[in-house]
């Protein structure tokens, strides 16, 4: 590796070294332990899936801990751009090979890694999650799957020659028994024809709204801002990026709908069959060029399709609030939470919370009705989505939230709610190809230029 010293330690590089040339072997001779020797209920390593997982700070080290917490998973190396951030990840997974940069770490350890997951901030999911693809890994990208819709497009594309790859998306809700219910319940009738959603969120719970810092700072010594910079253009580091404050920048993430949307419209995606919306407009706070607004409203207008009629969804960030609904019982608090989603049929309407947890009828007495005689149990539940994507790889399926099936369609209409939002005027679209019919959008807002030494 290139690094200096680790902030973990203040032995020599050479023992640095040393220590991580061990881990790796003591890795590699558990892979040859027979299955008599382990016993009744083991799994030996020679049957598990080794897995790579790129970003382990933050929602990283909630992913790794998803993955180590499988038997048949084996966290073979962790990489990230800043060990401070990733320090106890590191320490929990001792065994773990590290690395800074990813691309080293592909390089050198493909041939012993199955499986990667990448939990960095948008603008790099889309880099990492094609190398992987490329290189004949399984992959599991957080959400959204990509910063923009050619990346999203691109992702899809690959990974569809690729159907023995299983590539999953990070919207955890997607496998929750709650989102398997709603879409019985809704497919069973509970609630009528759906003709709107309604979803809400208080996030921005970080720095957006605002204009690009000018004063100095220095590099914390353990983040390499290069690295953390990837693809993105070139800007001099500030705590207002780095490690969480990113999601705002439009250079970095997706803002509010981006953050959340994959999560709160997942169930809606999958139970109506929706494709591409005709129109999307959005209102909100004062625009600011490089960074999201504080709080918007966006509406889609979906066609009718087959014997779904036309569909409305709103989306509301910021702390702005759908109406109570009209059968919502007695004194019970609205809205339930500060984020969720509500579905309007024509006999009924239906809340659910952000992944598609505790689903219910607003109307109390029908609730306890349906709870008491549920429809039949038709889509399959499963452990966690970290369990379904590494049967998925054992088996050479694909789970649900998979690149090309769901992830990328799901990710491309989100991000198409964030062209409508930095327009500030309609963007209208061909529903049935995706082609975007409104002029005047900027080409990076659609396909970004990636910075020398990184490619898609």
């Amino acid at each position: 590796m290139t690094e200096k010293t680790s902030h973990m330690t203040t032995r020599s590089r050479r023992d640095f070294i040393a220590d991580v040339a061990k881990a790796g072997a003591a890795a590699y001779a558990f892979t040859i332990v027979p299955r008599h020797v382990l016993g009744r209920g083991f799994i030996p390593p020679s049957d598990k899936v080794n897995v790579a997982c790129i970003g382990i700070g933050g929602m990283g080290a909630t992913d790794v801990r998803g993955m180590a917490g499988l038997p048949d998973v084996n966290i073979h190396s962790l990489c990230d751009v800043d060990w401070r951030y990733a320090e106890s990840t590191f320490l929990a997974n001792p065994k773990a090979l590290k690395y800074r940069d990813y691309r080293e770490m592909m390089d050198k350890e493909s041939k012993n890694i199955d499986a990667i997951t990448v939990t960095t901030p948008d603008h790099s999911h889309a880099a990492a999650a094609m190398l992987g693809l490329k290189a004949g890994k399984h992959v599991y990208t957080q959400k959204p799957l990509t910063r923009t819709i050619f990346e999203a497009r691109a992702l899809a594309q690959e990974a569809a020659r690729r159907p023995k790859q299983a590539t999953q998306m990070g919207n955890q809700g997607h496998a929750n028994d709650g989102t398997r219910q709603i879409r019985e319940w809704v497919e069973s009738g509970a609630i009528g024809t759906v003709r709107s959603v309604e979803f809400w969120t208080n996030r921005p719970i970080w720095p957006q709204g605002i204009f690009r810092p000018t004063e100095m700072h220095n590099v914390p010594p353990t983040l390499d801002w290069n690295l953390w910079l990837g693809p993105a253009p070139d800007r001099p580091y500030h705590p207002s990026y780095a490690p969480f404050n990113w999601r705002g920048w439009w250079d970095f993430g997706t803002g509010a709908l981006g953050d959340m949307a994959c999560h709160i419209m997942d169930a809606a995606y999958w139970t109506l069959g929706v494709k591409y919306p005709t129109r999307i407009t959005a209102e909100s706070t004062q625009l600011f060029p490089e960074t999201a607004p504080r709080s918007s409203r966006i509406t889609y207008e979906f066609p009718a399709s087959g014997n779904r009629p036309a569909l409305t969804w709103v989306w509301r960030d910021g702390g702005v609030y759908p109406q109570r609904p009209r059968d919502w019982s007695g004194d019970k608090q609205w809205p339930f939470d500060n984020s969720g989603q509500l579905w309007v049929g024509d006999n009924g309407t239906l809340a659910a919370y952000t992944y598609g947890e505790n689903p219910r009828l607003s109307d109390d007495k029908r609730d306890a009705e349906l709870k008491a005689s549920p429809p039949p149990t038709k889509y399959p539940r499963v452990k966690s989505v970290y369990a379904e994507w590494i049967e998925a790889a054992k088996s050479g399926t694909q789970p649900g939230s998979n690149f090309p099936g769901h992830a990328a369609p799901l990710t491309e209409m989100i991000l198409l709610g964030n062209l409508a939002l930095r327009l500030q005027r309609p963007v209208e679209l061909n529903p049935n190809t995706g082609e975007i019919l409104t002029g005047g959008i900027p080409e990076d807002w659609l396909k970004p230029t990636y910075r020398a030494g990184w490619r898609l």
